[in-house]
């Protein structure tokens, strides 16, 4: 079940792109699989679906569409016109080109497959409840043309209301003797100049087993505030304590925001509402108010708490940590995505279902390993060693939970004693950093014999924000862009790895 995945650390840095690739980024996930039932086609060789209408709208690159196109060559169309169309099987250009033969699309696993073995199968299926559902696309055993022995299992998960789309890979095995076994995962637009991929998985031949990348739209739903309660009692309708969004939109407390139920009111600053309350009249509801000489919109939600929308096991209406009723402002890991459609709340990679364990004593008691007061499927660092937990996959297999390196039988990931812990290693206290806070440059003091080879940086969260690798030992590296706060600094040295915690001032 936590089978996810972890490429490569090192290859994270890759992870949050800045060139031709719009307003997309890519980031890892736990993986995990959906089932679908509804046949998308036969298994005819190069060839694209009949139109299948989305149950809901789904914007791609900034347009709305309702209706795809699925490719047997494991991609996404948006455009209608290719529907029943030919199907490009031969590429060697990477994602973004003008020229790649494949535009406007979701590249699942796009690469050259022929089912003429008849053992796979392309379904879709949709999941949840509006305004929070999945479609999903299913590639199930496709066998590669040329090479029936080749198989590949993948799917394609879009998220209503969110811009969010998932790629999850099971199993993609490789054909190297037919288009050189050039396979690509990411996303192109209409024009083929802006496009994103995993990392590793731009054009090229490789393999991939138990892997979860999500792409999202930066900023997507910054424009407006969301405030999201839970439905007292199913009629659609609650009571909105307008501090909560003073206070997260301005955390100074000043100035005092007004807030109007209709943006004519607002213009003619007329009918403001009064007190610090408001019941919605409908579901949604958008009021506005001014934010420094410019409108805001503030979309007030009611939904059903009974309905666990991230299938995470949490009850949707406990994943309001900070006790301010507004599920929306609730973001643990800080990754756009609000913890009650986040299945896992923490960001690492060990999904929240798993994490989410009461102790034996006390079943009221969620388990806390580190005893900081915040249980493991909310904390990213479980055992408090300083290695943040998804960094804890020492075997490289994409799964924490099977190390042990100390043999002691507890998992690393919450053994604060394990070997290649943060204060373990044949590199103890010959490697430091300084000064720390540091506000412009980190040094490195190397006191061993090796070249310090890689030095990365993670925020609190988990998310690489810097990398360097050099041939030569690094001395030091610029932190004069980091935002203040806590960060993790990983140095590689050989094949052992030393960490860190440092503060930005």
């Amino acid at each position: 079940m936590i089978k996810n995945y972890i490429l490569a650390l090192a290859t994270l840095l890759f992870c949050q792109y800045s060139i031709g690739q719009s307003n997309y980024s890519v980031s890892p996930i736990p993986f995990q699989q959906y089932a679908a039932t509804l046949p998308v086609q036969g298994t005819n060789d190069d060839v694209n679906s009949n139109l299948i209408t989305l149950p809901f709208t789904f914007d791609f690159y900034g347009v709305s569409y309702n209706q795809i196109v699925v490719s047997t060559n494991g991609y996404i169309d948006f455009r209608s016109t290719t529907a029943n169309q030919f199907s490009p099987w031969s590429f060697n250009l990477t994602v973004p080109n003008a020229n790649f033969p494949v535009k406007n699309a979701i590249l699942g696993c796009y690469h050259d497959m022929y089912d003429n073995n008849g053992q796979g199968y392309i379904s879709y299926g949709v999941y949840g409840t509006a305004p929070y559902r999945k479609f999903v696309v299913v590639f199930s055993n496709n066998a590669h043309f040329n090479c029936t022995a080749a198989h590949s299992t993948f799917q394609m998960v879009l998220y209503e209301s969110q811009s969010i789309i998932d790629v999850q890979i099971a199993d993609k095995q490789i054909c190297s003797t037919w288009n050189s076994g050039y396979a690509v995962t990411g996303l192109i637009n209409l024009a083929g100049t802006s496009g994103i991929t995993a990392p590793g998985r731009n054009t090229g031949a490789w393999t991939a087993y138990h892997e979860g990348w999500r792409f999202t739209r930066t900023g997507y739903t910054a424009g407006a505030y969301n405030f999201v309660k839970c439905d007292g009692n199913t009629d659609g309708i609650e009571t909105f304590n307008l501090q909560v969004v003073q206070n997260d939109l301005t955390p100074s407390g000043t100035p005092a925001l007004n807030f109007y139920a209709t943006l004519t009111d607002l213009q003619t600053q007329s009918n403001p509402i009064l007190g610090s309350t408001y019941t919605n009249l409908t579901n949604p509801q958008t009021i506005y108010t001014m934010l420094n000489g410019a409108v805001k919109s503030v979309v007030l939600n009611v939904i059903d708490c009974g309905i666990d929308y991230d299938t995470d096991t949490v009850a949707t209406n406990l994943e309001d940590p900070n006790n301010d009723t507004n599920l929306a402002n609730d973001d643990t890991d800080m990754d756009g995505l609000p913890n009650y459609l986040d299945n896992d709340d923490d960001g690492d990679l060990v999904l929240t279902n798993v994490e989410y364990v009461f102790t034996n004593k006390n079943a009221a008691a969620l388990v806390d390993t580190d005893n900081d007061g915040k249980p493991n499927y909310l904390d990213n660092d479980d055992d408090g060693d300083g290695v943040l937990t998804f960094m804890e996959d020492y075997n490289g297999d994409g799964n924490p939970a099977n190390d042990d390196t100390n043999n002691n039988g507890v998992v690393d990931y919450i053994d604060p004693f394990n070997i290649l812990s943060a204060d373990s290693n044949s590199f103890e206290n010959t490697i430091k950093l300084f000064p720390n806070p540091a506000s412009d440059v980190l040094n490195i003091e190397n006191a061993t014999n090796s070249i310090v080879a890689s030095v990365s940086i993670y925020s609190i969260s988990g998310a690489l924000v810097k990398e360097i690798n050099s041939e030569n030992s690094i001395q030091s590296i610029s932190v004069s862009e980091l935002q203040t706060g806590l960060y993790f600094v990983k140095v590689k040295v050989n094949d052992e790895v030393k960490n860190f915690k440092f503060i930005k001032k």
